[in-house]
């Protein structure tokens, strides 16, 4: 049966004295799109009685405050770099008006839902979390819910195609979910991908070898990319960890994706027999999955890199829900939920979080609504000020995917950026291939965001590019958006295990985890010599660029065009290059 037995709206809320309605009756649109977002097809109305998991963003009170707080602190030219905010000053940056509170209270007892007793609330009082039925939600949002159907995958979700709200509350409140955010279920991708076959067994390399950045690695690692390969090309071989009793890394996994214990060891009496016996715990959001069966490629390729170049550095799998069937609720069987919402909620309520945190996966920008993609995009900043470092991969698609055509209703054709590798307050990690030299690899996602401004931090950098590019590709993309990637990395011919066996993995997925590691590992290098965690890192980086090796050829074809070519400076295939740990080192120890 499709939809289970499901509460009653009576059980769900408990109904209380309401304010006239009335009052919250001209409705402006927050958010509609054209047609349904690629990949996703009408099915049929969602039942009245079909029990939603609403969340309700306040607008928050100082967050360009917090915002430019995380520019001082991540700036090496500031004299606050370095002076991360707490929990609870994150927080009192973000929480909400007192006006924003009571007037969102106000509509929501004008709907007979009791504030007191339906809702739970975000640390910071920012996000509101209440269950409500379908047949409620509509008037309150104005709008028609359906069940929509994934072309791909063949799940089904309960969304909108718009929403509306009460004019007088526009002001205060900054998204409402779920409604029109499709891609945070199956439309979200990982950017990793199985090679036709493994890499030959005399290709492998399975006992470390010495190297240094910048000195030439066995050319076997053209074509069989190891832990050894990336420790000698990045310059991390000879780096012992000793801050592990404050350092760690986190790496996010969605979409029923896990990492299989066993997998790893058989990995590491492989490819790093010194970590052998290396552990990771497990830590299950909204719903998200760790039977150890069926094990997924991308979340192995995710912690086996990760292991496998920063033990004894403690590691973190953040498995997400936000895929059906919603095994967590009954009551609701299929997914309301946007996985990196979630994820982020989770993570800013934690008193304690990772110094760096590695994601692989993403959306089209253009699938995101924006509402959305600034909610998250700030949450991120948030966690940045904490100190924690965010990367993101860049995404597989070259400039775009597909006919590259807009969802606007006007079916232009653009090149088409990812979020939230687009969001400015995050580091995206591009991909490269081959050594002695390195290459940029032709998926490599990159590009200008649609929905984003630049950031000053990069202004300079890229406006030496679009003057060396002059008008190739004009009109196709947006040269005043937030450019990326950051950085880039290693992104083909992995060897990874799957299920006891060695496959090949490539995609911008490898190249996260690996500049994440790295991150780590400098994060482990300033801890022990009494620094702080390097947080948010852009500003860093795009001041320090020859601290990195610099990428000069190679391009990103996607939309019928050829893409971007990578070029001596920054450019939008690989970033300023990939990471130089020696001279990082440096760097870092230089930062106040």
């Amino acid at each position: 049966m499709l939809w289970l037995s499901l509460l009653t709206a009576a059980s769900a809320l408990r109904v209380v004295v309401a304010t006239p309605i009335a009052k919250f009756g001209d409705f402006a649109v927050k958010h509609a799109w054209a047609e349904s977002p690629q990949g996703w097809e009408l099915h049929s109305d969602a039942p009245a009685d079909h029990i939603l998991s609403l969340r309700i963003g306040l607008k928050q009170s100082r967050i360009e405050e917090l915002k430019a707080h995380l520019l001082e602190v991540s700036d090496p030219f500031h004299s606050r770099y370095g002076q991360h905010l707490s929990k609870e000053e994150v927080e009192d940056f973000v929480k909400p008006r007192p006006e924003s509170v009571e007037l969102v209270e106000s509509w929501l007892i004008a709907h007979g839902i009791d504030p007191e007793s339906a809702i739970t609330r975000s640390p910071a009082g920012d996000w509101l979390n209440l269950r409500v039925p379908v047949s409620l939600v509509e008037k309150m949002l104005d709008t028609k819910y359906n069940v929509f159907r994934h072309r791909e995958s063949e799940n089904l979700v309960v969304r909108t195609m718009s929403y509306s709200l009460p004019r007088e509350l526009h002001d205060h409140v900054q998204v409402i979910t779920p409604t029109t955010m499709f891609g945070g279920l199956r439309g979200m991708k990982k950017t990793s991908f199985l090679n036709p076959k493994p890499a030959p067994e005399s290709l492998i390399e399975g006992t470390p070898f010495a190297g240094q950045a910048g000195q030439a690695v066995p050319t076997s690692c053209n074509n069989a990319v190891t832990t050894s390969c990336l420790q000698a090309l990045y310059g991390t071989t000879n780096y012992v960890p000793t801050a592990t009793a404050n350092n760690s890394i986190g790496i996010a996994g969605y979409l029923e994706e896990f990492a299989n214990a066993a997998d790893l060891q058989t990995f590491l009496k492989k490819f790093r027999p010194a970590a052998a016996g290396a552990t990771f715990p497990v830590v299950e959001i909204n719903g998200g999955l760790n039977t150890q069966s069926d094990p997924g490629v991308e979340a192995n390729l995710d912690i086996q890199t990760t292991v496998g170049l920063t033990f004894p550095t403690p590691n973190t799998y953040f498995s997400t829900g936000g895929s059906p069937p919603f095994i967590a609720d009954s009551n609701t069987p299929t997914d309301t939920n946007e996985p990196y919402d979630q994820w982020v909620a989770f993570i800013l309520a934690q008193t304690h979080i990772p110094g760096v945190i590695s994601t692989s996966y993403g959306d089209d920008e253009q699938t995101v609504p924006l509402d959305f993609a600034e909610s998250v995009c700030n949450s991120f900043a948030q966690v940045g000020a904490r100190g924690t470092s965010l990367l993101f991969s860049s995404g597989d698609d070259g400039v775009g995917a597909g006919n590259c055509l807009t969802n606007d209703g006007t079916n232009k054709k653009l090149f088409q950026p990812n979020f939230p590798a687009s969001c400015p307050f995050v580091t995206t990690v591009g991909g490269t291939t081959k050594v002695n030299p390195e290459v940029a690899v032709s998926f490599s996602g990159g590009g200008f965001s649609r929905v984003f401004a630049q950031p000053s931090y990069q202004a300079s950098a890229v406006k030496t590019f679009l003057t060396a590019l002059g008008k190739t590709n004009a009109g196709l993309f947006n040269t005043t958006g937030r450019a990326y990637p950051d950085v880039a990395a290693q992104g083909n011919n992995f060897q990874i295990v799957v299920g006891g066996s060695i496959e090949s993995v490539g995609g911008t997925s490898a190249s996260c985890p690996t500049v994440s590691s790295v991150i780590a590992l400098l994060n482990d290098f300033r801890l022990s010599n009494g620094k702080s965690t390097l947080g948010f890192l852009n500003p860093l980086l795009y001041a320090n660029p020859s601290a990195l090796n610099d990428i000069t050829s190679g391009s990103n074809p996607g939309c019928g065009t050829n893409g971007f070519t990578a070029r001596a400076g920054w450019d939008p295939v690989t970033g300023l290059g990939s990471p130089n740990f020696p001279k990082l080192q440096t760097v870092a120890l230089a930062a106040p």
